[in-house]
């Protein structure tokens, strides 16, 4: 009877595990369907300059909207502007999201200068809260000329205008017919009068041309949400700014909201424009679930900030250097190749001018150059220039910029590791020789027989051969003066002495 009882306890443990299985499966499945049925608005927090890290975590956001079939993206911004590539990355992805994304600039004191102007107009609702701003949008020149070109452009454009208008008013002295001076009025206005607004602002042909993209741009983005199209020029052309009150007026933001369910409460019913045609929304008694930046987005944060993998690269360049001419010490090896691919993957995000890293390399290894082969300084200052210059270019924007502190700081550890270089290798060559012949001059020796051209002396235990021009005799001290191979020429201690 025992028998049987412990026969169907296995089974009865397999039944068991069964059902709570099948019990488990159906809780899942009932709240993989409950979610799914679930209205949320997704909250996400955008703050400070926006970058490769900023893309990222916005997209990802957006892809976690879409698979929980969420209402809405609401994203709480703060910030002073950014990166051009990225921010047309997000404003694409926002126009062709099946989900509609909400920029909301808070808390108060907060800002959505120059990109986050674009993020705001580009957003399906634009809502701003008590006491923050926008504007700004002017776009700031890449890879520009060098200070005070513009300056002189204008006054040679002046110089050649006043020229012009002397030369006018002679061929009107000289009796020239008035049609022909009225032609040449006319083609002074075409040519000078033009461009008098842009001589006025000092702007080159590729500040224009940045300038005119980044106008029509928001054009069309204010255009596609019924926003003013006007005023969104005015914040391009002449960097102008309004506060959320006056914003909402003169209709360049939807809402002005005090919190996230004022602003959920406020939108409930609007009409937005999707790619797939309008949508209404339906956010009264939403649920808020928060997407906050995780361990990804705050490392992209850290290791994209220009100064950390500027800082990366050299630290990587010297591990790898150290480890070549010590090898098999691995530890500097391992920590070069380490910090070197981090700072790689950084500047594969970031806009770099690949002019000014490759003059940063080439500095730096003039200046390895200099240690290992002294060269008086050469190589090392000439790796010092191009080290600076090339961290100056580094960064191909104004937003984002390797500090000067930071480069300054590096340079001059550079400048003190080649000095001390040199100056250990003056004291070297300043050191009487250790080794090889050279060490014997000075030393002083034994004469083994009398000779008076030709003999052998001891020395330092050594028998030697050795010539004198004195007369030497067994037994007499000397001291080495010159050596030929294997024969020392000696002189006699005490006449060295006198």
């Amino acid at each position: 009877m025992s028998m049987r009882r412990v026969a169907w306890f296995p089974r009865l443990l397999l039944w068991s595990s069964l059902l709570c299985l099948a019990a488990g499966a159906g809780l899942l499945a009932w709240q993989s369907h409950a979610q799914d049925n679930e209205r949320i608005a997704l909250v996400m927090t955008v703050e400070g300059a926006i970058g490769p890290a900023t893309g990222d975590y916005f997209e990802r956001g957006l892809r976690r909207a879409a698979e929980r079939n969420a209402e809405l993206v609401v994203v709480q911004m703060d910030t002073p502007g950014g990166l051009d590539a990225t921010m047309r990355s997000m404003i694409r992805s926002m126009l062709t999201s099946p989900v509609p994304v909400a920029i909301y600039v808070s808390p108060s004191g907060a800002r959505a200068a120059s990109a986050g102007t674009y993020l705001l107009y580009g957003s399906h609702v634009a809502a701003m809260a008590p006491a923050t701003h926008l504007g700004s949008a002017t776009p700031v020149q890449m890879g520009g000329g060098f200070p005070g070109m513009d300056e002189r452009d204008e006054e040679e454009d002046a110089t050649n205008g006043e020229d012009e208008t002397n030369e006018e008013r002679n061929a009107r002295e000289n009796g020239e017919e008035e049609q022909d001076a009225d032609e040449t009025n006319d083609a002074e206005a075409a040519e000078g009068d033009a461009p008098a607004d842009t001589r006025r602002r000092g702007e080159t042909a590729m500040e224009r041309k940045v300038l005119e993209d980044a106008v029509y741009y928001i054009r069309g983005l204010a255009e596609r949400h019924g926003r003013n199209a006007d005023w969104a020029e005015e914040a391009v052309r002449e960097a102008v700014n309004l506060t959320s009150r006056e914003a909402l007026e003169i209709n360049v933001i939807d809402v002005v909201a005090s919190d996230i369910d004022d602003l959920l409460e406020q939108i409930d019913g609007r009409e937005v424009v999707m790619e797939r045609g309008e949508r209404t929304l339906s956010t009264a008694d939403i649920t808020i679930e928060r997407f906050d930046p995780d361990w990804r987005t705050q490392f992209l944060q850290v290791i994209t900030n220009p100064n950390v993998a500027y800082f990366l690269m050299i630290i990587g360049f010297y591990g790898l250097i150290f480890e070549l001419s010590n090898p098999g010490a691995l530890v500097p090896g391992t920590i070069g190749v380490i910090s070197l691919l981090l700072a790689l993957f950084a500047f594969q995000l970031l806009p770099i001018n690949y002019a000014g890293l490759a003059l940063l390399l080439v500095g730096l290894a003039l200046i390895v150059g200099e240690a290992l082969m002294p060269s008086f300084g050469i190589l090392g200052m000439g790796g010092i220039t191009a080290f600076v210059i090339g961290s100056v270019m580094l960064m191909d924007t104004d937003q984002l910029a390797v500090s000067l502190p930071m480069i300054g700081g590096v340079a001059l550890v550079a400048a003190g590791l080649m000095l001390w270089v040199l100056i250990r290798f003056t004291g070297l060559r300043r050191r009487p020789a250790r080794t090889g012949q050279e060490q014997l001059i000075g030393c002083h020796g034994v004469a083994l027989e009398d000779f008076q051209h030709e003999g052998h002396v001891r020395m330092r235990g050594e028998r030697w051969n050795s010539r004198s021009s004195v007369a030497l005799r067994r037994g007499d001290e000397v001291r080495v003066v010159a050596v030929d191979g294997l024969t020392l020429e000696v002189e006699p201690l005490q006449r060295a002495a006198r």
